[in-house]
């Protein structure tokens, strides 16, 4: 719910009061911290490899998640689009194997 009048974002979820109070609390948590620290390596390793042109748009994933134990090393590393990466299997609120009203 928003608070205290606040009005959501047409395009995200939250308020900017609960977007401020999540990075406060929840980002800036010790294992949070560690494991941005080591997306933004992931990163910055593609791009000394590939070149800044090769990753300009994209998003480096990891094959396997890091939150399954998959590492940071080239091997494990893909460049992809940022749909793809960040849609985490949904499509359109929708999780794929999920009908429409059946």
């Amino acid at each position: 719910m928003a608070e205290d009048g606040e009005i959501r974002s047409k395009t995200g979820h939250r308020t900017p009061g609960q977007v401020k109070r999540h990075t406060r609390t929840y980002g800036a948590r010790p294992e949070q911290r560690k494991k941005r620290a080591a997306r933004n390596a992931a990163r910055a390793k593609v791009v000394a490899t590939k070149g800044k042109a090769a990753v300009k748009g994209k998003d480096v994933g990891h094959k396997t998640p890091l939150s399954k134990g998959g590492g940071s090393s080239m091997g494990n590393l893909k460049i992809q689009n940022r749909a793809s990466n960040r849609g985490h299997g949904m499509t359109r609120g929708r999780k794929p194997n999920q009908g429409r009203g059946r």
